[in-house]
């Protein structure tokens, strides 16, 4: 349930003002020109790269970064925004130092990569500051396709299709479009309203149409859409949240992770927002390390991160882990929750147990400690909230083939919510172009 800012031990304005405005500064601050030449110089460009392999959505990095190295600055975010059209916003989120920076040839000579998100970061920004969009659609097709969800598969999907001339409506649950870019990222990685900016610029490519506060099962439905367009594009992401299982999740206190984070990505006074003075967070993933270092930044005192197993299995990846470890964290692992205690109904402490594994299998020690909590966040995975009919699920998510193909003839996936790929805003992205070229190909034989 929402912690209201009457809950003892839970309050707003931990910190000043400015602390809390210096704690949710950029978390990389951008390049300015010569020290993206500096940068740039670094790269060996080489010939059969493995930062260009790495990338998810296969932006040709080593010709980026010579356009920048020559000062042709809109040509590298053509380049890059031609296989990436949300290329701004993957190079503040994505964990670049486990994909294309990991294998750079500098990471392996020197121990100190090309910084090629940063670098793209500075081409991207500089293309949209000057507010051109540097794509222009073909002749309009007459088809018109569905795509349900404004996250970036959806997003990558419809600027892909409205590209070669189809007409794209995007219907999306929420206020407004922007799905995990706007709602589920840290604050910190995504300053100044970025996410909305570039949904902006991206609809200037024109012939999408957005339709918000609509979703399956909510005002539409699949088999309305498959009569009413020529495709559909399911790009829902995963909305539901999985539940501990435990007694007491509903008490005053306790609160799924996801929801914490829209709220202060959605506040306008960030020192507004109540938060605890004694935090528990239980997951490994990045939604959790967002929500323990974000409950950090805004004044908390004690911020616990809690995950079943060992560190080399959080989903997050160590340079986030020591990330949250460097803002105060108190990363926890080899444990799992086994009791919520509450008082007055209100939450007081959560119990932990112990865990090994025996044959690879998790299971308790039989050993249990407490860490008290006012306010405790849960992230330990999502699902899908509405199951779309018609589509086969398998573990949860939409089983695709292909470029997104779905059990249903018409009807594509991409994105968290269908199965494949790692759940990242990248390859989120890529998913969602692939359907579109697989779509126009289907439409258009």
């Amino acid at each position: 349930m929402p912690n209201s800012p009457m809950t003892p031990g839970i309050v707003p304005e931990r910190l000043p003002e400015q602390a809390v405005t210096d704690n949710f500064s950029d978390l990389h601050a951008p390049f300015d020109r010569h020290e993206a030449a500096v940068a740039a110089d670094r790269c060996y460009f080489c010939h059969d790269a493995p930062c260009q392999t790495a990338c998810p959505t296969d932006i040709d990095i080593p010709m980026f970064i010579r356009e920048i190295q020559t000062g042709a600055v809109e040509a590298a975010a053509r380049t890059i925004l031609g296989q990436n059209i949300l290329g701004g916003m993957c190079a503040r989120v994505c964990p670049t130092e486990t994909l294309c920076e990991e294998v750079c040839v500098r990471e392996a000579a020197e121990g100190a990569p090309v910084e090629i998100g940063r670098l793209q970061r500075f081409a991207t920004d500089h293309l949209m500051d000057s507010n051109a969009h540097p794509f222009a659609r073909a002749q309009s097709t007459g088809k018109r396709i569905a795509v349900v969800g404004a996250g970036p598969a959806g997003l990558s999907c419809a600027h892909r299709l409205a590209l070669k001339g189809h007409e794209v409506t995007i219907f999306d649950n929420r206020s407004k479009p922007g799905g995990l870019n706007e709602f589920g990222i840290a604050a910190y990685k995504t300053t100044n309203d970025f996410a909305a900016r570039e949904v902006a610029w991206l609809l200037q490519i024109g012939g999408i149409t957005v339709e918000n506060g609509k979703s399956i099962g909510d005002g539409l439905s699949l088999a309305a859409l498959q009569n009413d367009f020529d495709a559909v594009f399911l790009g829902v992401g995963l909305a539901g949240v999985n539940a501990l299982g435990l007694a007491g999740e509903d008490m005053e206190g306790v609160q799924n992770a996801v929801d914490f984070i829209a709220d202060l990505r959605q506040a306008p006074d960030l020192r507004k927002l109540a938060i605890g003075r004694d935090v528990v967070v239980i997951g490994g993933g990045m939604t959790a390390i967002d929500a323990a270092v974000q409950a950090r930044l805004l004044g908390a005192l004690n911020v616990s991160l809690v995950y079943r197993r060992g560190r080399d299995r959080m989903a997050a990846s160590p340079y986030e882990q020591d990330l949250a470890a460097s803002k105060g964290v108190h990363i926890v692992t080899n444990a799992r929750p086994a009791r919520i205690i509450g008082e007055a109904g209100r939450l007081v402490a959560v119990e932990f147990e112990y865990t090994t594994e025996v044959d690879g299998r998790l299971a308790g020690t039989g050993e249990f400690f407490r860490l008290k909590a006012d306010q405790l966040f849960k992230a330990i995975g999502q699902k899908l909230a509405d199951t779309p009919d018609g589509p086969v699920i398998a573990d949860g998510k939409i089983r695709v083939s292909g470029a997104g193909r779905t059990s249903v003839s018409g009807v594509w996936a991409g994105g968290d919510c269908a199965s494949g790929g790692d759940d990242l805003t990248v390859t989120a992205v890529a998913e969602g172009r692939d359907a579109a070229e697989d779509i126009h190909a289907t439409l258009m034989a």
